[in-house]
C-alpha cells in the first residue's frame, strides 16, 4: 500500500534541516528525525535522501519567497510597489531566518534555478513600469536599479533576521530605498510618499522600541 505523502511533514524536515545546517550540528538522517515522530525512512520518501534534501532546502526558500512577491499586485504606483516588493522580502526573511540564510549560504543546486531568477524579476518589472511612468530617468538600466535595491533588501534581511541588529532596524531601510530613488531620478516628497506607503502595506505600524 502506497502511503500518501504529508506536506505539513516535508516542511518540517526542511525547517529543521535548515536549523541544524545554520547552527552548524552535524545532520545525518537520524539526527534530522530524532524527537520527531518520523522515521528515517521519511528522508528517502520525500528527498530520496540528504543530497534531495539539501537541494529542496535551498528551493524552498527561493519557492516561498517567489509566492510572496506573487502576492504584491500592481497598483498604479510602481515606486510604491518597489517599497512593498522590499518589505516582503524582508517580511519573508523575518518569518523563517533559518530558510532565509540556507538560501544564500548554502551551494546546493537548485531544482528549478529559475525560481530564484524569478525574484529578481519582479524587482526588475516594478523598474521598468517606475521608467514608463516618468518617475526614473529614461537612462536608467531596470536591471542594474532592481538589483541596487535587492542589495539593500538583502543586507537589512541578513543583519535582522540572523545577525546582531534588533527587529526596529528595518525601519531604516526606508530612507534608503527613498534615496536610491530619488537619484534614480523620482521627485524627492513623491518617492518618500510611495515608499512609506508601499512599506506601511506590509508593516502597517512602526516596531516599537
Amino acid at each position: 500500500m502506497v502511503r500518501t505523502k504529508d506536506p505539513a511533514v516535508r516542511s518540517m524536515l526542511i525547517e529543521r534541516a535548515a536549523a541544524m545546517l545554520v547552527a552548524r550540528e552535524t545532520v545525518t538522517i537520524r539526527s534530522l528525525v530524532a524527537g520527531t515522530g518520523v522515521s528515517t525512512i521519511a528522508v528517502y520518501t520525500y528527498f530520496d535522501g540528504l543530497p534531495g534534501l539539501w537541494s529542496a532546502v535551498r528551493q524552498e526558500g527561493f519557492t516561498r519567497l517567489a509566492a510572496q512577491l506573487d502576492s504584491v499586485h500592481p497598483t498604479e504606483d510602481a515606486v510604491h510597489d518597489l517599497a512593498a516588493l522590499g518589505a516582503v522580502y524582508l517580511d519573508n526573511a523575518l518569518a523563517a531566518p533559518h530558510l532565509y540564510r540556507v538560501m544564500f549560504e548554502a551551494d546546493f543546486e537548485l531544482a528549478d534555478p529559475a525560481a530564484a531568477d524569478a525574484t529578481l524579476h519582479h524587482l526588475v518589472v516594478a523598474v521598468e513600469r517606475a521608467k514608463d511612468a516618468s518617475r526614473f530617468r529614461p537612462d536608467i538600466d531596470p536591471l542594474t536599479l532592481a538589483t541596487q535595491t535587492w542589495l539593500i533588501g538583502h543586507g537589512a534581511a541578513s543583519l535582522v533576521s540572523n545577525g546582531p541588529l534588533p527587529a526596529e532596524t528595518i525601519e531604516l531601510t526606508l530612507p534608503v530605498l527613498a534615496a536610491l530613488f530619488t537619484a534614480a531620478g523620482d521627485d524627492t516628497a513623491r518617492c518618500r510618499r510611495s515608499v512609506e506607503a508601499g512599506w506601511r502595506s506590509r508593516f502597517p505600524t512602526r516596531p516599537r522600541t
